[in-house]
């Protein structure tokens, strides 16, 4: 068996630091062989930066995961073409910089492939998910069956549509975006796990990590605010899959929500 942590999207400062308490914690309470974050709104909430990036993998983290605000940094285009541990959608346009997937090693000698994969609805300019992903899971399936996916999307239709089109094809199909955790988790009749929204690690007393105020004011007048990261306690979410080491399928989901400091 394998077990796998993901973390939901880490979100600014309050994120990072829930993030470096928690993941050396579980890590060793849960046994956990293999960890993925999804870092896009980790440098101040929009973006990634190599600092951020550099304090996420220094927690423990093997994998981050991104999505459509991955642009929102410029620094991170040059990181993207360098480190392939930091991942961006497989479904933008050919010509984009930087890995949608990868295989990584753990353990003794085991390995996961990790796909990441945008959703269109709401979500702007992108190739479509179900046409994109199929031959990059079947390249990755060369290697190991272990594989986890990263739908990071809007509409729930539409990651769920990814779930059972991918069911029995890979490990997990975990959602991300909307920062708020969903309490659907369940392993699908042919055996991937999936969640619709594994939620977010940041700012508890706020909405989605921005700082409560900026987002009613918004909603009242429709003028643009510039967004701020919300101060005070943090929360952590994730999700823990066990996998069958040899098949890939899974075995378990289960949903971790806590908060920092405890």
């Amino acid at each position: 068996m394998v077990r796998i942590m993901f973390i939901g999207d880490v979100f600014g400062r309050p994120g990072r630091l829930a993030l470096s308490h928690y993941v050396p914690i579980l890590v060793n309470k849960e046994n956990v062989d293999f960890v993925i974050a999804n870092g896009e709104n980790a440098a101040g909430g929009f973006g990634i930066t190599e600092k951020t990036a550099k304090e996420i993998f220094a927690s423990g983290v093997q994998v981050i995961t991104t999505g459509n605000h991955i642009w929102d940094k410029k620094e991170a285009v040059e990181l993207l073409t360098r480190n392939d541990r930091l991942l961006r959608p497989i479904n933008y346009p050919p010509s984009v910089p930087g890995f949608g997937s990868g295989v990584y090693g753990f353990g003794n000698g085991g390995k996961i492939g990790v796909i990441n994969l945008s959703g269109r609805v709401f979500m702007g300019y992108v190739d479509c998910p179900f046409r994109a992903i199929s031959p990059v899971v079947e390249e990755i399936k060369k290697q190991t069956n272990l594989i986890l996916v990263d739908v990071h999307a809007e509409a729930t239709s539409e990651k769920l549509g990814l779930g059972h089109y991918l069911d029995g094809r890979v490990s997990a199909v975990l959602g991300t975006h909307t920062h708020v955790q969903t309490a659907d988790e369940r392993v699908l009749p042919k055996s991937t796990a999936y969640i619709t929204d594994v939620g977010m690690t940041g700012p508890e007393d706020s909405i989605i990590g921005v700082k409560k105020e900026q987002i009613i004011e918004k909603f009242f007048n429709q003028i643009p605010v510039r967004y701020e990261v919300a101060r005070g306690p943090g929360q952590f979410s994730a999700v823990i899959v066990d996998v069958d080491g040899v098949s890939g399928l899974a075995l378990s989901i289960r949903r971790l929500a806590l908060r920092y400091p405890e």
